[in-house]
């Protein structure tokens, strides 16, 4: 529990990652305002939220001005799987920029602390393994991710343009693959990909060989993250890598779903998208000598979890 009450924004906090936010800040004793357009977070997602008094749901794009009195802002609000960033590649740009320049102006405005929930796309595919933070990373900038990766690197741009400029408190979070319960089913995310196919007993899809790797930091430990980056004090800007060091390959994190479905779903191999990076694994030890964090749950525990929620979801007819 905070010592002090705080009116603490959340952009995007209909999201996945966002309405675990909410919750934890809630928790806290905060004050939350969630702001999100719902083009791909959910109503559903804080409906357990809306009856409590320290909540409040706006419907709001973070392309257009806001106006609110805030103590800090936590800017999440941007589709993050391909699926939904390509869908509309320009507004996806829009949204990492002109939404960064309208939460800056208000963090400004106000003397807001806000937080950044940049990625770990930054780093392109990329030719440092494991990624740290001095990387500058190799990224397309013209190809089918650009809206996203160039999108989110112009928006660190311009958070620490802000905070040289204008003296804006920042924190800066590079986020790697998370996942858990309220990830979109239909999202094209390596994880729900799985999961969705395995319940339904559809062959499932690896793009290349699968010896791709990835990592994978469940939900929980992600938030707890966020919340000690925020708290730091404002002489830590980051940008700070969040993201579990596990490494798996495509394959292994099937089979590992496969056995924890208990499905009888087969593996097949489709080509590798564009621009797909090989690696990705974070080093973070800045954030152990930091904020005294790490990941603690296994992903073996945390696809259980996720598994038994698509399962709800499917069982329920809501997938």
């Amino acid at each position: 529990m905070v010592l002090t009450e705080q009116q603490v924004m959340v952009t995007g906090g209909a999201g996945f990652i966002g309405s675990h936010l909410c919750e934890r800040l809630i928790d806290r004793g905060e004050d939350v305002l969630c702001v999100d357009n719902f083009f791909t977070g959910s109503r559903s997602n804080v409906r357990p939220l809306l009856t409590n008094p320290r909540f409040e749901m706006l419907r709001h794009d973070v392309t257009i001005p806001l106006y609110v009195e805030v103590d800090r802002i936590f800017n999440l609000a941007c589709p993050a799987s391909p699926v939904h960033y390509q869908f509309d590649p320009v507004q996806t740009t829009k949204t990492s920029v002109h939404g960064a320049i309208n939460m800056l102006g208000l963090a400004k405005r106000t003397k807001a602390r806000i937080l950044q929930a940049s990625t770990s796309e930054v780093y392109g595919d990329p030719v440092v393994h494991p990624q740290v933070e001095s990387y500058w990373g190799n990224v397309n900038p013209i190809g089918l991710r650009a809206c996203y990766d160039e999108g989110k690197r112009c928006a660190e741009t311009l958070f620490f343009d802000y905070h040289r400029q204008h003296g804006v408190e920042i924190k800066v979070a590079r986020i790697f693959n998370t996942y858990g319960p309220r990830m979109h089913p239909q999202d094209g995310r390596v994880v729900s990909n799985f999961i969705m196919q395995a319940l339904r007993g559809e062959d499932i899809t690896i793009y290349g060989d699968g010896q791709q790797t990835r990592s994978f930091c469940y939900v929980d430990d992600l938030v707890e993250a966020l919340i000690r980056l925020m708290d730091t004090p404002a002489g830590i800007t980051g940008p700070m890598n969040l993201g579990n060091p596990g490494e798996f390959s495509m394959l292994e994190l099937a089979e590992q779903v496969i056995r924890l479905t208990g499905s009888r779903s087969q593996i097949i191999h489709m080509p590798l998208p564009a621009d797909d990076p090989k690696q990705r694994r974070p080093d973070i030890s800045y954030a152990k000598s930091t904020i005294d964090w790490q990941p603690t749950v296994p992903l073996e525990e945390g696809l259980k979890r996720t598994i038994a929620y698509f399962r709800g979801l499917l069982e329920s007819g809501q997938a």
